[in-house]
């Protein structure tokens, strides 16, 4: 009995053991487990006891090359792959590594904005850490301040390693000009002369603005600011330098956004941690991916933002574009279908949801006859701003499954992702957001933007999300956001690529090695972006 008690003991470690190994190595790649995947894994491993790491690889290998629709897998999602395994397996076939129709597959991860893992700065120990435990979507009401203060901690910690907003070590000739240290603003109570503040601007009173940080808040007057290129707007983060006057309000001289910090930079700091939710890759795997990713020349995206589907002719222009791509030696190797696929918006008056899911279903008709497309490309939708959904709240989910079905049965492998999505293709971070947002930051600015660099709406527009590290920095009231998922629509560090779906004029721009770019809207213009990402060029086009 003893012996039999001592051995049952032995077993029950090493299933810890195991488990505990699968989270670990399922969590590096970026996937998170559902309890019944995790008892899927645990039955295929347990076929292999004397090759579970091996084993375990190769599952997390195939997965690579699955059209998954998010990092949370679920039972299905691991049975499926597990049965190609045991299948292949028992067929004696040798499983390759890779193949010319999945290569790009293995390379390419679609993340859902809603499982991008949440990080919070302590000022204190001067790290990130991880949010751990489950995010309410209807957050208390400490949740909004939490949300502002880890805003302000993002870029706080990122200025305070910029060497002209620091104090001086040593009287050096820099001291003759003033130093540029910021200030809190609860100290400027009776100081006299220039001081450099951060801050966010707020209405506290109808009419009048506030510089606010996480001491105190002042009043300011912008009215004689001499200001830098970007969109100044209630709720962005400024730095402004001016001094206080005697009625107590701060007279603004120069105001401008905290400044960016390269990208290497910011993961040479907090290496190891994934903000970008694709999984944490080591020095080997990053070198390896490097090398692939060069080699990937003929890997591009179609991105399309305003396909109305309820609009003859925007399907006429879209086959056409279809029957393009069908024809040319190399197809795409993913299609972003970006929203609005309506003409009309989704409100209490709209009532054609019937109608709108046979459309969809005509989409899936229509790329099903373009069999190489169907084959060797992948298609992922983002819902747009006026498309069906809970609210306009952002992060917005992925368009309801009673739509899309229809879709899926010609298109079995498409993709239906949230609003933001992010995609990892080998090592090059991508984020697509398809909102209005160049219109509504205009409505919204405090003060016509600077033209002394561009007059460029587009180049104001992606200077104040890349140095905002936000994509979207308007006040809540004109654009709510989910308190406690706010996290997903920040860019820190920042990312190679950033689509930006607006109705507005195409437009592509490269800010401090940022690629940026509008695909324009394809019913009204008929316009969109075939982008590379290997060598991030972007071609501009349309029919």
């Amino acid at each position: 009995r003893e012996r039999e008690r001592e051995r049952e003991r032995e077993m029950n470690a090493a299933a810890i053991r195991i488990r505990k190994k699968v989270q670990s190595k399922f969590k590096i790649r970026g996937y998170n487990l559902k309890v019944e995947a995790l008892d899927e894994i645990l039955s295929f491993l347990s076929r292999f006891l004397d090759a579970e790491d091996e084993a375990l690889d190769l599952l997390l290998d195939e997965l690579q090359h699955e059209s998954l629709k998010s990092s949370m897998l679920d039972k299905e999602s691991v049975h499926r792959v597990v049965s190609l395994l045991l299948e292949a397996e028992a067929s004696v076939e040798e499983i390759p590594s890779s193949t010319t129709s999945s290569s790009h597959r293995s390379a390419l991860r679609i993340i859902d904005a809603l499982f991008v893992p949440k990080f919070r700065y302590d000022s204190i120990r001067k790290i990130f850490y991880e949010h751990t435990g489950k995010l309410s979507i209807h957050g208390d009401a400490s949740a909004k301040a939490t949300l502002y203060r880890d805003r302000f901690l993002l870029l706080l910690q990122r200025l305070s390693r910029d060497p002209h907003f620091s104090r001086p070590v040593f009287d050096t000739e820099m001291s003759q000009f003033g130093s540029c240290e910021i200030s809190p603003i609860q100290s400027l109570v009776g100081l006299k002369g220039r001081r450099w503040v951060m801050g966010v601007i707020s209405q506290l009173e109808d009419g009048h603005f506030y510089l606010e940080d996480l001491t105190a808040a002042v009043e300011i007057n912008l009215s004689n600011a001499k200001i830098t290129t970007g969109f100044f707007s209630e709720n962005t983060i400024v730095l402004a330098e001016g001094e206080m006057l005697l009625d107590g309000i701060f007279q603004v001289k120069t105001c401008g956004f905290p400044p960016l910090e390269d990208r290497d930079k910011s993961i040479a700091l907090f290496g190891g941690l994934d903000f970008f939710g694709g999984g944490t890759l080591t020095k080997e795997e990053t070198l390896r991916l490097t090398e692939l990713e060069k080699k990937a020349v003929n890997d591009m995206f179609v991105v399309i933002s305003d396909i109305w589907l309820d609009n003859e002719e925007t399907m006429g222009k879209l086959e056409t574009v279809l029957d393009g791509y069908e024809n040319v030696e190399v197809v795409p190797s993913l299609f972003v279908f970006m929203g609005n696929f309506c003409s009309h918006p989704f409100n209490l008056s709209f009532h054609s949801y019937s109608s709108l899911r046979l459309q969809f279903g005509k989409l899936g008709q229509m790329i099903g006859a373009h069999p190489r497309l169907k084959d060797h490309s992948r298609f992922l939708f983002i819902p747009g701003p006026d498309d069906a959904g809970p609210s306009t709240v952002l992060p917005r989910c992925a368009l309801p499954k009673y739509l899309t079905e229809e879709l899926q049965k010609h298109v079995p492998d498409a993709i239906f992702s949230s609003n933001p999505c992010r995609i990892k293709f080998y090592t090059q971070e991508i984020v697509f957001f398809r909102q209005d947002l160049l219109y509504r930051m205009r409505r919204s600015c405090l003060m016509p933007p600077s033209t002394e660099e561009t007059s460029d709406p587009f180049e104001h527009l992606v200077a104040t999300i890349t140095h905002q590290s936000h994509l979207c920095p308007l006040p809540l009231n004109v654009q709510p956001i989910i308190w406690n998922y706010d996290h997903c629509l920040h860019l820190y560090p920042t990312p190679h690529t950033i689509v930006l779906g607006d109705k507005s004029e195409q437009k592509a721009f490269k800010y401090t090695g940022i690629t940026c770019f509008n695909p324009g809207s394809f019913s009204n213009d008929s316009t969109f972006v075939a982008y590379r990402p290997c060598t991030q060029e972007v071609e501009l086009s349309a029919l």
